[in-house]
């Protein structure tokens, strides 16, 4: 495969960035991030009132205008962690991207997404705020359906919280109640 599956979405300044690391086969079918409907990224994004209601998958490319980015870190392969190989991650892009586009924090929907930015096995990441990462990282339990054993709606609530709190203008103004 020659180029990105997904493109990614990304200026300078974002409020959060997202990162996965890599799309699903739906998700590149659909051409559109998170785009299982068993994968609970935008329900989520939705109950906790980062986006507004009617945001859909297709609507990825209008991040942005809410302070929100998306990346991934294999750029070019599509599948589940357990289909990847280590030489499909590209952290030197996504850390240069990041560099780049400079925005306040990075969240990895993913342990393994940020044990190939960090550098660290799965087992040593913890869920939440990442001290030493080089940028302001936070780690969350994966939304997809097939890591449903380690869902916890909390973490990405936290998460929330601490975007409302940047009082960035652009951040959806609806309030969720908690989840």
């Amino acid at each position: 495969m020659t180029g990105d599956v997904l493109p990614d979405v990304l200026e300078r300044g974002l409020v959060l960035v997202f990162c996965g690391t890599a799309p699903s086969r739906i998700s590149a079918q659909q051409g559109a991030y998170y785009g299982n409907p068993a994968n609970r990224f935008w329900p989520t994004l939705r109950q906790i009132g980062l986006i507004p209601p009617d945001f859909a998958a297709a609507d990825f490319r209008q991040l942005p205008q809410y302070g929100l980015g998306l990346t991934d870190m294999a750029k070019q392969a599509i599948g589940n962690d357990s289909d990847l190989r280590h030489t499909d991650f590209d952290r030197e892009r996504f850390a240069a991207a990041m560099r780049r586009y400079e925005p306040r924090a990075v969240a990895f929907t993913s342990k393994k997404a940020a044990s190939v930015y960090l550098q660290r096995p799965t087992q040593q990441i913890a869920y939440g705020w990442q001290p030493s990462a080089g940028l302001a990282a936070y780690v969350l339990p994966s939304p997809s359906g097939a890591a449903i054993s380690y869902w916890d709606i909390h973490w990405w609530q936290d998460l929330a919280d601490w975007v409302r709190q940047t009082g960035d203008p652009r951040v959806y103004k609806q309030e969720s109640g908690r989840a």
